[in-house]
């Protein structure tokens, strides 16, 4: 984990064929929300892609290094005072030359807070 005690991974379930879901529990109180933003804590983006990112390091059981991004859509804030845990649906299609491609959507209770395709290299 990059970031220490920044989230805590409840499940991570592999549900049909190359699907996984994950539920994580966001540390309201980490560093991190304390600048951004003092008083209304928002998740960064950069935070979220970097967990979709270790959970995919899980599953594929093996270290990653990101290679692009596509169809990054961020579709509603992340306050993790209001709604610290997280639900991330991970579609992982693991193809030749080491690459590991992920479609993720991640929720909070039934609302959708971020959409996007990511490509890995196996390292």
């Amino acid at each position: 984990m990059l970031l220490k005690d920044f989230y805590k991974v409840l499940s991570l379930d592999k549900t049909d064929g190359q699907k996984h879901l994950a539920v994580i529990l966001i540390n309201e109180k980490h560093e991190v929300f304390k600048g951004h933003f003092p008083g209304n804590p928002v998740m960064p983006g950069v935070c979220m892609m970097q967990i979709i990112k270790e959970l995919t390091e899980e599953i594929t059981a093996g270290p990653l290094m990101m290679q692009s991004l596509s169809n990054v859509k961020f579709m509603a804030l992340i306050n993790p005072e209001m709604t610290p845990e997280l639900r991330l649906e991970l579609d992982i299609t693991e193809g030749e030359d080491h690459i590991v491609k992920v479609k993720n959507t991640t929720y909070f209770n039934e609302t959708v807070a971020l959409k996007l395709g990511s490509v890995y290299k196996k390292i």
